[in-house]
């Protein structure tokens, strides 16, 4: 018997015994009819993050067919706060006749409902039943940790977290997400994808034998940059060209190339054992770039000696490519084309992209969203993301240090690169010298062990 929507919300902060579900099976959006009787209580939620992704994201849940309200919303910057707010009163979603209509009728923020600092989450997340996190990934636990303790149902953007101390704080968290029932959706979209999900399933039933060998790639030209202005300090400058500093981006082996990983550990059913790579600051050189690197190549490797070669670059000009392939004893899976090969290259099944393929980041929320509306826990995302994002933060230890990185020994480390307070006169960690350059990793010498 389903309880009703308050009542799963109460007894969700209250706590009750573990339960994990299989992934619901995925449809296509059928559309969004804002004209419908929504019947029940109003599931409030709060958006703390404002950038790019959490717009995206708050239009995304606003989009589905939920009775829901966007009730309170958070950043550390009010410029980000208030574009935001203007782009999700703009937005239109279409309804079931294909009509583009406004979604502005499910947001309800008064102004004393926009929290601007370093400690606005807090304030946002005790109005609502649902939260959105959406904040670069260096914050990330702190916010996750936040939202468990006040028992809220969790939409988290990937990665989550940008170092092992970071991963084991998600990790704790996340138990206590279990054992309070709390629904936890992880953006790494691809696994609410219709395409991935009907690939996955074949090979694990067995269709391409044993997976042997993998490759996965994010190679493309970057993203952008936001250049020092005059008065800002050091830790303002850092969040606003977030990108470019570890401590809250991870880098693009962790920000990015998460996807790409997390499909070869959700194939594999497991997290490599080890990683050794190479990478390095070919082009992206200068004050302007912080302290990432512009590629990585990585060897991950897993407890039955399976390799997956990973490669993430942000050089332009070069050969683009965001992927994924299966190799196995009986054949292969090309993610991005969706098909299934034998193992001398002919098409042994072809998934429908056009026909069957859905929009993955609008299905997260639509079956979050349906999964709270009627009261039913269904989704523990948060262990899968931390491990996936852990995958990739072992992938750059290795490539900043040059160094065989194993899996036991860095989660286990302790590694912290976090600022010591969260403040806009914090001293940050990591300075520019005299020419405004910042330290990087020099494979060879930069040690973590």
């Amino acid at each position: 018997m389903k309880n009703s929507r308050r009542e799963f919300i109460v007894q969700s902060s209250l706590g009750a015994g573990a339960l994990l579900a299989a992934p619901l099976v995925a449809q296509a959006n059928p559309g969004v009819s804002f004209s419908q009787s929504l019947v029940g209580d109003t599931l409030k939620v709060a958006l703390i993050g404002c950038g790019g992704r959490g717009t995206g994201a708050i239009i995304q849940a606003l989009s589905t067919k939920e009775n829901i309200q966007l009730v309170a919303m958070a950043d550390a910057f009010k410029d980000r706060l208030d574009d935001c707010y203007k782009s999700v009163m703009n937005s239109r979603a279409k309804d079931t006749s294909a009509k583009a209509v406004p979604v502005n009728q499910k947001v309800n923020v008064p102004e004393d409902h926009k929290f601007v600092g370093f400690d606005a989450y807090k304030q946002a997340m005790a109005l609502a039943d649902v939260v959105i996190l959406t904040t670069p990934p260096g914050f990330r636990p702190y916010h996750f940790e936040e939202a468990v303790r006040l028992g809220k149902q969790i939409f988290m953007e990937k990665p989550v977290a940008t170092d092992p101390a970071g991963i084991q704080r998600v990790l704790a968290a996340a138990k206590i997400a279990k054992e309070k029932k709390l629904n936890v959706v992880v953006g790494l979209q691809r696994h609410y994808q219709n395409s991935y999900r009907d690939l996955m399933k074949r090979v694990q039933d067995g269709q391409i034998g044993d997976v042997v060998s993998a490759s996965c790639w994010w190679n493309n030209d970057g993203v952008w940059v936001k250049p020092r202005k005059d008065g800002q300090t050091e830790m303002e400058y850092q969040m606003r060209n977030w990108y470019y500093f570890n401590w809250i981006c991870g880098d693009h082996i962790t920000e990015q190339h998460i996807h790409n990983i997390d499909v070869i550990n959700w194939a594999k059913n497991g997290y490599p054992v080890r990683a050794r790579g190479t990478g390095g600051r070919e082009v992206r050189k200068g004050k302007d770039y912080g302290e990432i690197f512009d590629h990585h190549i990585v060897e991950f490797e897993y407890a039955d000696g399976t390799i997956l070669n990973s490669q993430c670059r942000h050089i332009p000009g070069t050969w683009t490519k965001v992927d994924e392939h299966l190799i196995g004893t009986k054949g292969k899976v090309l993610f991005d084309s969706a098909k299934i090969l034998d193992l001398k290259g002919n098409v042994n099944y072809a998934f429908d992209k056009k026909t069957k393929e859905n929009n993955p980041y609008q299905t997260e929320h639509d079956e979050l969203w349906a999964t709270v509306a009627a009261g039913e826990y269904k989704f523990a995302d948060a262990e899968n993301g931390a491990y996936s994002t852990m995958t990739s933060i072992l992938g750059r230890m290795a490539t900043y240090s040059g160094q065989i990185i194993e899996w036991d020994k860095a989660i286990n480390s302790g590694i912290n690169i976090a600022p010591s307070r969260f403040a806009w006169d914090a001293d940050m960690p990591l300075k520019p010298d005299a020419n405004g350059l910042y330290p990087v990793a020099v494979p060879g010498k930069t040690k973590y062990f």
